[in-house]
This record gives C-alpha cells, structure tokens and sequence, in this order.
C-alpha cells in the first residue's frame, strides 16, 4: 500500500470531494483509510446504560485509497506516488517534483 499512517490527503471522489485531512488509521488487507472529519456517517444507537446514553453517533467510516490522492509536503500539489531505489533502501517519491516523501 502507497499510503502511510500520519499522510496528508485530498479525496478525489464522492460526496468528500475536495476536503483534506490526515491519514489516521491504514487498512491493507481492505485497501482502506480513515481520515478524521471526512466519510462521516451518523448512527442511531439505543440507549443501554448510563455510560452509553445512545442517541445519534457520528462516525467516520473508511475511504476507499481510489478517492485519495497524496498531497506531497515539499510542492504542496496533489501527486501520485512512485518509489526509487538506492542502495538496499526502498523511499516514496513525489511523481511532480521528484522529492523524497
């Protein structure tokens, strides 16, 4: 997966479009992200007892790593992401500026 924990992000695609956020939580296995503040959902929850008093919870919900395009640090564009290898070491590379991410 091309996207790390702690990334900054610009969604692509869907009601989101256009908001930024970092990267909070990585799941590889589903090609996911969660990104605070952005794919919130709200849920209906029950009461159950005094530490869940229930009512509507709002959640964020994972974002297909297809909407989200990285926003490299040093040229502050949206890019994509390639590698480069130099001397047993693997480092991501911004594909506009070619700077080290």
């Amino acid at each position: 997966m091309k996207f790390k924990k702690g990334d900054e992000i610009i969604v692509t695609i869907g009601k989101d479009k256009g908001r930024k956020g970092k990267i909070e939580t990585v799941f590889p296995q589903d090609n996911t992200v969660i990104v605070p503040g952005v794919n919130i959902y709200k849920r209906h929850m029950k009461r159950r007892d005094d530490k869940h008093p229930g009512g509507i919870i709002e959640k964020p919900r994972p974002l297909s790593v297809g909407k989200i395009a990285l926003i490299c640090p040093k040229c502050g564009k949206q890019t994509r992401i390639g590698y480069m290898l130099a001397a047993k070491d693997k480092y991501r590379v911004c594909k506009k500026c070619e700077a080290k991410i």
